[in-house]
């Protein structure tokens, strides 16, 4: 399993940043430039990946300013899971960690793992720039 991650603190209530990430609405804010075609609803997504492959994601699980996790909606050359945990840091200050977690081969690995890393610190990033 090749694991990755990315952490930001917010400046932000944890049932803000988790009413954020739990709502597939919001992550198209969260999204590179290369994604086109975005359409959402609270639990899933589609969308396309400028000259890669159309992807369809859905939230499979959620506790409430916990954890919210996300795989795939339909059939994907690799398992894959991207799970949010929010954690109250207290004094108004919640920190966010995303987690990509796929099951590559070494050729997947040597392709994917640039864009996946890529990936999460551009959300977490993004969500600090959204949400403060």
């Amino acid at each position: 399993m090749t694991v990755f991650e990315s952490r930001q603190t917010i400046k932000r209530p944890v049932a803000d940043v988790y009413s954020f990430i739990s709502d597939f609405n919001n992550h198209r804010q969260l999204m590179p430039e290369n994604i086109s075609g975005w359409s959402s609803s609270k639990d899933e997504a589609r969308f396309s990946i400028q000259n890669m492959a159309n992807l369809a994601l859905k939230i499979s699980n959620r506790i409430e300013n916990q954890t919210v996790v996300i795989v795939p909606g339909q059939q994907v050359p690799f398992q894959v899971e991207m799970r949010w945990v929010v954690t109250d840091l207290g004094d108004g200050h919640t920190e966010a960690i995303l987690t990509v977690s796929a099951e590559l081969n070494m050729m997947m690995k040597m392709m994917a793992s640039g864009p996946l890393k890529k990936l999460t610190e551009h959300q977490t990033s993004q969500l600090k720039t959204i949400l403060g």
